[in-house]
């Protein structure tokens, strides 16, 4: 069985693409998705994150494939989420904690605005996770939306 279950068409041709299985990894999916695009904002929103996720995420970074990141975590989750903060913010431009439990990933560029809606927190459980990935100007507009609502009624944690 292969380790990367998921494998990203060329989203020009392929705008709506779904993955079902346990061993894709949303930072995977990311990673695939600014190779086609190029460098991006993100904007991310969980549940729950991860060390790990946030290395990959670091990664991205350093090779200069994510321009920005805001990153939304829910309240509920704020005792994980304060131990993370200082990984969270040598990453993320910007941590808002908010009530919270949608999992998405807005990407954008000049030429590309790509969403990504999962089932997956920024965690690893091994289970299987479900996601859709669309490029679709009018869906990530009301995303982004939606996001400009969180940030209203969340807030940045103070110090780290």
């Amino acid at each position: 069985m292969s380790k990367v279950a998921f494998s990203l068409a060329p989203l020009s041709k392929d705008p709506c693409q779904v993955y079902m299985d346990s061993r894709t990894n949303l930072a995977e999916v990311i990673e695939q998705v600014l190779q086609q695009i190029g460098p991006a904002h993100l904007t991310i929103s969980t549940f729950s994150t991860s060390e790990t996720f946030l290395r990959r995420l670091h990664r991205l970074r350093k090779a200069s494939l994510v321009q920005t990141c805001s990153l939304f975590l829910d309240l509920k989750a704020t005792k994980k989420t304060m131990e993370l903060m200082a990984m969270m913010r040598s990453v993320c431009d910007e941590v808002v904690l908010c009530n919270n439990h949608s999992k998405v990933v807005l990407m954008s560029n000049d030429a590309h605005r790509v969403c990504i809606v999962t089932s997956q927190n920024q965690t690893v459980g091994g289970r299987t996770e479900c996601g859709i990935i669309l490029a679709d100007f009018n869906i990530y507009n009301q995303l982004n939306d939606g996001f400009n609502r969180l940030r209203a009624a969340g807030f940045e944690p103070a110090g780290v």
